[in-house]
């Protein structure tokens, strides 16, 4: 092997001016999936309103693209450490801005679903790479700082978002929205191939095609049970049987090919390492909290506050408030002073105390109580949906970084979706009763313009008569605030684990420095003589024993570069 054979991983690092325009070029790839995603959700309940569809559309057109998010995000995750991340979240941002474009086109919830999950099937690998790309660059001292910033890109893109997106639907219109990402997704796109250049380790691509096909069967089966039951047939039906019973089986099935297959999708040894293992618990609740208010604050605003979609984007701002300021805060104190576990427990706290303030949300709370609860709930949110992140890929091997944090990524993702279907259902049902009781009490003169509840279709609250405009008004500010409520015990687990992630220090060594120094290794054992298995063993002050497998002779180099992709 030749010198520059022997430099190659060391000479590949970002460094300078190279490494400041490619972390700007992958903060905005991450920035406009969170604006693409964002810039429609207030607009929703009038984009479902205008195309005809019912709560249950509502519902499903959200849950669809989490969903497609969730599933290909360990997809995304596993392809990256066998190939070129540059490549893949190029691939996943074309991906993105396609589905959004199409979904724009929309002419019914079926289609507008339809497209959805391909845009869902982008975002999963933006969600996912940029986490990965960041950690190949930045050691996990200095990642406190910039998972800081990420927080901080994902406050603008929720606020900008939705105001953009108000804008848009008041004057030329929602099918806008859609479109609005696009020429920041090409700027993303170039300068990306221009300035990051990574270090890839090639291996043989074995795609675990059959551990996905059953994850995404399992856990697909379960969260449509999630979002039907109660009002398309009933909890106790044999529906729910097959349902529950084949996704578990189904599940049971991915388990068993994942401990056989030679690239498991999701490596089930990860779960030996109690950091990942109490990670992902409290991502599924952090998820919940993050998905669950973002979607269902943008009906409480509108169908239980009579507020325009300007206003209730600009009445959610101290919610983003709490996730901009504790984010960037904690972050910067982070890689100051090394320590994390402290703030994570404060924040999972705030977490919890959030969810149980929103609890008491009805249609005439004051709009203080209203803002404090969201900025309580914003800055747990801050506190620890990255960190979570930041402390597994601290732990994991780095021949494991794609995996381990798309794994946290996709837990987080499914506890959102299966969070936002179950709070989606029993905000259905919940306002289905409560308007009937409230109409039921109503003077027959006063019942005028009621018919148009009867179809099940999202109300349009500003055209109501006063009478019944309260009674759906109170039906929704109500119900909102009872899933809200429901939801506070999952934020009680998420502090329950964090109490318990072992407080393992920060290391400064980037992953793209940790495999330079495994290849050292490698080079200063070139007989293989550290393992009989002709593996490279190495002892690191955060991981444990890391086994590296050796590249198979001169003829197959196991590493090139991302510069010439």
């Amino acid at each position: 092997m030749t010198a520059t054979q022997q430099q190659a991983p060391v000479a590949s690092l970002l460094t300078g001016r190279t490494k400041r325009l490619a972390l700007a070029g992958l903060f905005l790839s991450m920035f406009v999936s969170m604006l693409a995603m964002n810039v429609v959700g207030t607009s929703m309940p009038i984009i479902i309103a205008d195309i005809g569809g019912t709560q249950a559309a509502f519902t499903w057109v959200v849950t669809a693209t989490m969903l497609a998010s969730a599933i290909s995000t360990p997809i995304w995750g596993k392809l990256a450490d066998l190939t070129s991340k540059k490549v893949l979240l190029q691939v996943s941002l074309i991906v993105f801005t396609l589905g959004s474009a199409l979904a724009g086109t929309a002419q019914d919830p079926t289609a507008l679903i339809i497209f959805r999950v391909l845009q869902g099937l982008g975002a999963g690998g933006l969600g996912t790479l940029g986490q990965i790309v960041l950690a190949e660059v930045v050691s996990p001292l200095e990642r406190g700082k910039y998972m800081g910033i990420m927080g901080a890109i994902m406050a603008v893109a929720t606020v900008g978002g939705p105001l953009l997106g108000g804008l848009i639907t008041d004057t030329i219109g929602w099918r806008w929205n859609f479109y609005v990402a696009a020429p920041i997704a090409i700027i993303a796109i170039i300068m990306l191939q221009r300035t990051l250049h990574l270090q890839t380790i090639k291996r043989k691509i074995k795609i675990d095609y059959l551990g996905a096909a059953l994850i995404s069967a399992g856990f697909t089966s379960l969260l449509i049970w999630v979002t039907l039951g109660g009002s398309s047939f009933d909890w106790w039906s044999w529906q729910t049987i097959a349902m529950v019973g084949g996704g578990l089986i189904v599940l049971a099935l991915a388990v068993f090919v994942e401990l056989r297959v030679e690239e498991p999708l999701i490596p089930l040894t990860l779960f030996k390492n109690r950091t990942f293992t109490l990670s992902v618990l409290a991502s599924v609740a952090v998820g919940l909290a993050m998905f669950g208010t973002a979607v269902f604050l943008g009906q409480y605003m509108q169908l239980a506050r009579g507020r325009t979609v300007i206003e209730a984007s600009l009445l959610t701002l101290p919610m983003m408030g709490g996730v901009l300021i504790s984010s960037t805060i904690v972050g910067q104190i982070i890689t100051r002073t090394g320590k994390w576990k402290r703030y994570m427990v404060t924040g999972a706290i705030a977490l919890l105390a959030g969810l149980l303030m929103m609890g008491q949300l009805r249609y005439d709370t004051t709009y203080w109580y209203v803002g404090v609860s969201m900025f309580v709930m914003g800055a747990g949110v801050g506190m620890t949906m990255q960190n979570l992140v930041l402390v597994v890929q601290n732990t994991v091997s780095p021949t494991q970084m794609g995996v381990a944090s798309s794994a946290v990524t996709f837990f987080r993702t499914i506890g959102g979706t299966a969070g936002m279907s179950a709070m989606g259902a029993m905000l259905a049902i919940q306002v289905t009763n409560y308007i009937t009781d409230g109409l039921a009490k109503l003077a027959p003169k006063d019942l005028a313009g009621a018919e148009s509840l009867a179809s099940g279709v999202l109300p349009k609250v500003s055209e109501l008569p006063g009478p019944v405009r309260l009674v759906v008004e109170s039906a929704y500010g109500h119900s909102i605030g009872n899933i809200f409520f429901a939801a506070a015990p999952v934020a009680l687990l998420a502090l329950i684990a964090i109490i318990f992630l072992p407080n393992i220090p920060l290391s400064s060594k980037s992953n793209a420095e940790k495999i330079a120094e495994l290849r050292k290794n490698e080079e200063s054992d070139p007989a293989g003589l550290g393992s009989a298995t002709g593996s490279v063993t190495v002892l690191t002050d955060t991981t444990g024993p890391i086994v590296l497998p050796r590249r198979q002779g001169p003829t197959s180099p196991s590493t090139a570069s991302d510069s010439a992709s």
